[in-house]
């Protein structure tokens, strides 16, 4: 991986730590050979008067399409002209304010894509969802200018995006160039960077699912890329009390840790080490405002909030010695219920003919709970705790803080899980002889 000369004393070291960590996966004992496309990541102060000579160092190709919102491109003053001077030919899409990342959307820029080369996403989230799927299904070069530490998928070669109304995660293309200038960073709304803390916090309860999906169905994991996870993971809550500062270092220092989760989702080939029941929740909450017409607020701030209700929801599972169990008992009149119209269509499609549950023997999952409450206490943090962090770093932690009420609220907690094909704990809960006033 080509790293900047030219930049401060901390960013090198952010770079060469990052440089360091990613090299060292070159062997695993998993014996999953971990593909990683990036060729070039730059994170520092000034990058975006050079991004037109990074990206011809990195060999992007010189006709590009140009992805950004109102915002992101305001932001990212000096950018296009350093493109023009490095001779790159642009043609620009500038949306108003692409709050969330739609299937239409990858539409118009797949349309887009003729007589170019790349796709260069200017922004974070739903910009950089959007161009990296179009980028996939085009086949064409994918680079990202990050405007904001909002969330962990930088790095990713997963999209997740919204179609008929339903959140899916979909295979993407991984960038072959990240640049982030730390001034831009450091500059970004307070909401952009608590949002980005939100999203690293809901990792704990990831890496549970993750651990507790691999007990019980062999399902793939590997410790190494967990610990990837982990250490990108505390690396930005050690930095809870320095988000909302305007300060490049600290900006520098989170973009890092977001950046090794998108490695790691990238070194398994999904989502599985950044995403568990807590993004399900996330993501129901997203469909179930976007089904109502209402703004579903950021990512991050949804996912932290879930993070917490998911910690307390396992912490207190934990606490039992042992548990009934039995098949799986779900309601799915009820549960279509809940999803209604079109999203109800999409989740059956996700559980018929099969559904997660029924290759997992309720006796396995009896045995196996002493170890189960191991790795959730091993994992996750004291809920108190993780509240005081993501207060620290301005994030939300009330579902009142995303606009979700009581009936929202009950209805993603008990109904969430069916948004997914995956194992995860709460996906298990039918299986578990708990009344649901004792949850």
């Amino acid at each position: 991986m080509d790293l900047l000369e030219n930049i401060s004393a901390e960013d090198k070291r952010v770079n060469g730590s990052l440089e360091e960590t990613l090299s060292s996966f070159n062997e695993c004992s998993c014996l999953r050979e971990h593909k990683l496309r990036i060729n070039m990541i730059k994170i520092g102060e000034g990058l975006a008067g050079i991004t037109g000579s990074l990206l011809k160092k990195a060999g992007f190709p010189e006709r590009l399409l140009l992805v950004a919102d109102e915002n992101t491109i305001a932001a990212s003053r000096g950018l296009v002209e350093s493109l023009k001077t490095a001779g790159f030919i642009i043609k620009t899409q500038i949306f108003d304010n692409l709050i969330s990342a739609k299937m239409e959307d990858v539409t118009m820029i797949r349309g887009l894509c003729p007589n170019i080369g790349g796709i260069l996403a200017v922004g974070t989230g739903s910009i950089c969802d959007v161009c990296r799927y179009a980028a996939f299904k085009e086949s064409k070069a994918f680079a990202i200018f990050a405007t904001g530490p909002s969330m962990d998928g930088f790095a990713s070669n997963s999209a997740p995006l919204i179609e008929n109304g339903f959140k899916l995660t979909y295979q993407a293309r991984q960038p072959e160039v990240i640049i982030a200038d730390t001034g831009i960073l450091a500059a970004a709304p307070a909401e952009l960077k608590s949002a980005g803390f939100g999203d690293m916090a809901a990792k704990y309860t990831a890496l549970a699912d993750w651990r507790i999906a691999h007990l019980l169905t062999g399902e793939y994991y590997c410790p190494r890329v967990a610990e990837l996870v982990l250490n990108g993971l505390n690396r930005v809550m050690n930095l809870a009390d320095r988000v909302l500062k305007n300060d490049p270092e600290t900006a520098a220092a989170m973009m890092a840790g977001l950046v090794m989760t998108g490695v790691a989702m990238s070194f398994t080939g999904n989502s599985r080490p950044a995403s568990g029941a807590e993004h399900v929740l996330s993501h129901f909450w997203e469909c179930k405002k976007l089904q109502a017409g209402e703004w579903p607020d950021f990512h991050g701030k949804k996912t932290g909030v879930a993070s917490l209700l998911i910690t307390e929801l396992y912490r207190k599972l934990a606490g039992r010695p042992s548990v009934g169990t039995h098949a799986d008992e779900t309601d799915w009149e009820k549960v279509r219920e809940a999803y209604g119209g079109r999203l109800a269509e999409e989740m059956m499609k996700l559980n018929r003919p099969a559904t997660v549950t029924d290759d997992i023997d309720p006796k396995l999952l009896s045995v196996k709970w002493p170890e189960i409450r191991r790795i959730i206490f091993d994992t996750l943090p004291e809920t108190n705790s993780l509240r005081s962090l993501l207060i620290q770093a301005g994030a939300a932690t009330e579902p009142r803080d995303i606009h979700v009420d009581d009936k929202l609220l009950a209805q993603g907690l008990k109904y969430h899980a069916y948004m997914r094909n995956r194992v995860n704990l709460t996906r298990l809960m039918p299986m578990l002889s708990i009344k649901d006033d004792d949850k």
